[in-house]
């Protein structure tokens, strides 16, 4: 390229870097700080669902309507084509501990009166994205959870955590003995509350007690095989929680 167009070629990126700057040099950092506050004042994202909750209803006679709570595992799952017809409602949040979706519970769970509720969540608790907790205060979490169902008159799925080698956003962290752990703790209070454990994790973790890799993208999120996996497994829970009394 001859000096001359290389001179031109600069001030060209140059003014489009400037063009694309904001106006204000605080711009960025306000809107920072702006979401970080919005974040503060929402910390479970009530404001999420507050609207489709409202627009749902309550269900028809003789509806069995089941909600499907959790993170972004439940949130990325479209249960209209994993369940065609079933009125299935996804109350997932990505990145979501159970302290979050502890507070959601009343919200997006018992004023939507399901017959059953599939509760998929504890492995950004492992991830640490709202700080460390120990394995005792997630089980303390799911055990409100499955208190306020059970007070409420809706039966509970406890599903075990999908395997991980490695959060990809957590590279630090390894939490296949902490996953093992909560599961086995899930599947023993299960049994013992009288509730349906739900065990993704025998039919897609590897010999290494990973995400099968076919199954997923990041080792973390089920893709659409991973999901057509899980659907039949979560069907048939749906179907022992409801026979039973």
């Amino acid at each position: 390229m001859k000096p001359i167009l290389v001179v031109l070629a600069g001030l060209i990126l140059w003014s489009t870097a400037v063009a694309q700057q904001p106006s204000d040099p605080c711009a960025s950092l306000k809107e920072d700080q702006q979401a970080m506050e919005s974040r503060l004042r929402d910390w479970p994202d009530l404001a999420k669902y507050r609207e489709d909750d409202a627009k749902l209803g309550p269900p028809a006679k003789g509806e069995s309507r089941v909600v499907f709570l959790g993170d972004s595992i439940t949130e990325f799952w479209t249960l209209s084509d994993s369940f065609h017809g079933k009125p299935y409602v996804n109350r997932g949040i990505s990145g979501q501990t159970t302290p979050q979706i502890l507070l959601r519970f009343r919200q997006d769970v018992i004023a939507l009166r399901p017959e059953v509720v599939v509760i998929l969540a504890g492995t950004n608790d492992i991830a640490e994205n709202t700080g460390p907790i120990t394995l005792a205060a997630i089980e303390d979490n799911l055990t409100s959870m499955v208190d306020l169902a059970k007070r409420n008159g809706i039966r509970v799925v406890l599903a075990s955590l999908l395997p991980a080698l490695q959060y990809p956003w957590r590279a630090d962290i390894r939490p296949v003995e902490k996953i093992r752990a909560l599961n086995d703790w899930m599947k023993d209070y299960a049994a013992k509350e009288g509730l349906v454990f739900l065990d993704y994790h025998s039919a897609m973790a590897n010999d290494k007690r990973g995400l099968k890799t076919e199954l997923s993208e990041d080792g973390v999120h089920p893709n659409q095989a991973g999901y057509a996996v899980m659907a039949p497994l979560a069907e048939k829970a749906i179907g022992a929680a409801l026979s039973k009394n």
